[in-house]
């Protein structure tokens, strides 16, 4: 055997991820045998509280924490078994226990059943049930099935049952997917003498998984009934939305409000819905999985369990995955519908800004006017203030002797050269902070 040390250093999931494959080893049963299961959903049922009630199970009041740190747990008591399960959504109880040999082939005897616990202990079970089932497992020849149905038929009474022979012909299963009064549902399996434990094993969890499976899958049903009147009535919506969009009727700001209220009722439904809908198909993938392992053959006279149970769950899952698909449409549209009305912002926006604009430039225009004029004033006032300091110059030249003209024809002759040198001026200004 090589050294572990000639290795690479282990990945952290490396043992989790090998062991995967034995975290569920295989039951043994022996025949004939009965087992009572249940199925209950565990939303806020913590480890803690099945530990509890694993507890109870004779010569189990020491069961360690850490023992239910997996998934997966069998527990021998004495005469029979019992083997936990835990899901993500619920959890799994399966009391294998031997079959009475005098309990005749009836509904009530299986009713009757005595069980190897309490059912106080069952009642106990934290969660809620959504399936329970009651399964006999005998040894029978099946050379010739259709003679072996009417005895596994004796114990549903008068209701019609379907069956099916399983793995080419070495057990049947009868059933009629009856809930009974007592809760349970019942199993009858049929095994050829010699069976391998290892084989029974199997074939009851198929079976039990089957139905368990089958049943939360149908989980996905009432929410996508439940959930048809809200897309109905968002679908009217949006086409509204869409119409108002086209003929331009309503404001913007009106139709965004619409459409965002819209868009929130589909993110709030998705948001709820999806990961039962998902959830819903991975079940149901579960179940032709399981079907398939079964290798299914008719039995003359009655349904396979394959026919009967897809003739009632396709229709089921064609709902579901109708609603989803329905419901990915609609945000599709609402978010076509939302770019729609983006663009139609988008254009609104760029008329207003080209408006502002123009305007801003019939401004400026009129700025530019209103300058010029301005201009033409200040060359004026500005000649005439400079006129008259030259005015009081000239004056004071002429008091002493120096100006041979009078100071008024002087003024007067420096006008048209005051305005030449302002007007010269003020265009030098204009070339130096504009550049013309």
């Amino acid at each position: 055997m090589s050294d572990l040390s000639t290795l690479p250093a282990d990945d952290p999931l490396r043992h989790v991820l090998h062991n995967e494959v034995h975290a569920r080893p295989q039951a043994r049963i022996r025949l004939p045998a009965a087992i009572v299961y249940v199925a209950v959903l565990n939303e806020g049922v913590t480890r803690q509280d099945e530990l509890a009630v694993l507890r109870q199970l004779p010569g189990q009041a020491g069961l360690p924490e850490d023992a239910l740190n997996g998934n997966f747990l069998r527990l021998r008591c004495g005469g029979f078994s019992v083997k936990w399960e835990r899901h993500s959504e619920f959890t799994r109880y399966s009391v294998v226990q031997p079959l009475p040999a005098d309990l005749p082939a009836s509904p009530e005897a299986l009713d009757g059943l005595p069980l190897a616990v309490s059912a106080e202990w069952l009642a106990a079970l934290p969660g809620r049930t959504f399936a329970a089932i009651k399964m006999v497992l005998l040894q029978r020849t099946l050379t010739l099935p259709p003679l072996a149905l009417p005895e596994a038929g004796a114990w549903f009474g008068e209701h019609p049952v379907v069956a099916s022979t399983m793995g080419g012909g070495h057990s049947m299963v009868v059933t009629d997917f009856q809930l009974r009064a007592s809760g349970f549902e019942h199993l009858v399996v049929l095994a050829e003498p010699g069976t391998p434990e290892t084989r029974v094993g199997r074939i009851s969890q198929r079976l039990l998984e089957l139905e368990t499976y089958r049943l939360m899958a149908l989980r996905g049903l009432p929410a996508a009934k439940a959930l048809a009147p809200t897309l109905a009535e968002v679908e009217s919506t949006l086409a509204g939305i869409t119409a108002r969009l086209q003929a331009r009727g309503a404001s913007e700001a009106e139709l965004l409000d619409d459409l965002i209220s819209t868009a929130a009722r589909i993110e709030h439904a998705t948001a709820e819905q999806q990961y039962r809908f998902s959830a819903t198909q991975a079940y149901h993938g579960i179940v032709q999985a399981r079907l398939d392992e079964l290798r299914e053959g008719k039995v003359a006279g009655t349904q396979t369990l394959g026919e009967f149970m897809q003739r009632r769950l396709s229709p089921a899952i064609a709902t579901v995955t109708a609603t989803e698909q329905r419901l990915a449409r609609l945000s599709q549209r609402i978010s076509r519908t939302s770019a729609l009305l983006r663009t139609r912002v988008d254009i609104a926006t760029e008329a207003q800004n080209q408006q502002l604009l123009t305007q801003l430039g019939e401004g400026q225009r009129t700025q530019l006017r209103m300058q010029a004029t301005v201009e033409g004033l200040s060359l004026a006032a500005i000649t005439y203030y400079v006129v008259s300091l030259l005015a009081y110059g000239f004056k004071a030249l002429k008091h002493e002797g120096w100006l041979p003209v009078s100071p008024e024809l002087a003024v007067g002759a420096a006008i048209p050269l005051v305005l030449a040198g302002v007007w010269w001026t003020t265009r030098r200004i204009h070339q130096r902070f504009f550049g013309h």
